[in-house]
């Protein structure tokens, strides 16, 4: 167990809460919808993900963007006899998410308390400022951490200007998340320690492999942390 306060920077979405499940079940009710019409959709998928990769530079991340990405992407395989009407219904469907409960994981609030009483916690998330605010305010679970940063992106330059920014030092400091491409490897890159706790249901687009890095630790569940800070 670490014993020195070290600085905890957690990762929100499907590390405290579920996210992405809700886009994903969106994403097979689309599916269904197309294929109704008699489309050729096994492609969509694919289709999409490059959209949205694409667009995520301009546009930026968040439940409207990637409503447009999915709208884009239905029309492209929608026939050109099929329901005028359905593009409207899968925008409505995808845009349901923003009015979507918090679901925190279990043992989320106990955890963050014991933390907090031996660590200087930090939440760092990604995304759309309001969309992000509101679900930190709805989770009730602010009052754990010393500051909440949400940024535009996660990367290393990201996270050495926070680490400026916050006056923390990175040989102290522990990136916590479940995506390796935005929570562990560019907070590996800018010097810090890192915490992977995998997420079965990940974002496709925040995939890739972890570095080979000792300050890297796996854990199997959020509240495992306890054991080890």
């Amino acid at each position: 167990m670490i014993e020195r306060a070290q600085n905890l920077l957690i990762d929100a979405d499907d590390t405290l809460w579920e996210n992405n499940i809700y886009y994903e079940r969106v994403i097979r009710e689309v599916l269904a919808l197309l294929e109704k019409t008699g489309a050729d959709a096994s492609r969509f998928r694919a289709v999409l993900d490059e959209t949205e990769r694409q667009r995520i530079p301009f546009s930026g991340y968040g439940t409207v963007n990637f409503t447009r990405s999915l709208v884009d992407t239905f029309r492209r395989f929608l026939p050109a006899n099929a329901d005028p009407v359905l593009p409207e219904k899968v925008e409505q469907l995808s845009l349901a998410i923003l009015r979507h409960p918090v679901e925190i994981f279990p043992e989320v609030p106990e955890t963050l308390e014991y933390l907090s009483g031996r660590h200087m916690l930090y939440l760092v998330t990604k995304g759309d400022l309001q969309e992000q605010e509101r679900k930190i305010s709805d989770s009730n679970l602010r009052g754990y951490f010393l500051g909440v940063e949400i940024l535009a992106e996660k990367n290393s330059q990201a996270y050495s200007m926070l680490l400026e920014r916050l006056r923390l030092n990175p040989i102290r400091t522990w990136m916590i998340g479940n995506s390796p491409r935005s929570d562990i490897n560019p907070a590996l890159a800018a010097g810090m320690s890192a915490v992977f706790i995998p997420h079965e249901h990940t974002w496709t687009l925040e995939n890739e492999e972890s570095m080979s890095h000792p300050g890297l630790i796996e854990l199997h569940a959020f509240s495992d942390l306890r054991r080890r800070f």
